[in-house]
């Protein structure tokens, strides 16, 4: 594992129910600097216990990139404007990568005076 990308890096998953509310996540994290990319992928056919029903549902899934430091950050945003109940929140740990694609992903997420 590479000491400078241990716990540094994630990737934020969060699904959503429209194209338009995939966007809206992706463009507020962006805007914001809490993400340097979001990635949409859609549709995604989504299996899942609710309420203790089996439900179905077509969803868009937003793949984040950011650093450890901002996940809070992330996570209220997206709460603050996802439609769900009880929307899925998870981040990953990127253990390693290309160098200079995680150096973009700090540089995009935090102002010159922050690094």
């Amino acid at each position: 594992m590479n000491e400078s990308t241990q716990v540094k890096y994630v990737q934020v998953s969060t699904t959503t129910s429209s194209q338009e509310s995939a966007e809206h996540i992706a463009q507020t994290l962006i805007e914001k600097r809490l993400a340097a990319c979001v990635q949409i992928i859609a549709p995604v056919k989504s299996v899942y216990r609710w309420k203790g029903n089996i439900e179905t549902a077509q969803e868009w899934l937003c793949l984040i990139k950011t650093t450890r430091g901002l996940f809070e950050q992330v996570s209220q945003t997206i709460r603050a404007i996802h439609p769900y109940e009880t929307p899925e929140i998870i981040a990953t740990p990127i253990i390693d990568g290309n160098p200079d694609y995680l150096r973009w992903i700090l540089d995009s997420v935090c102002l010159e005076e922050e690094k």
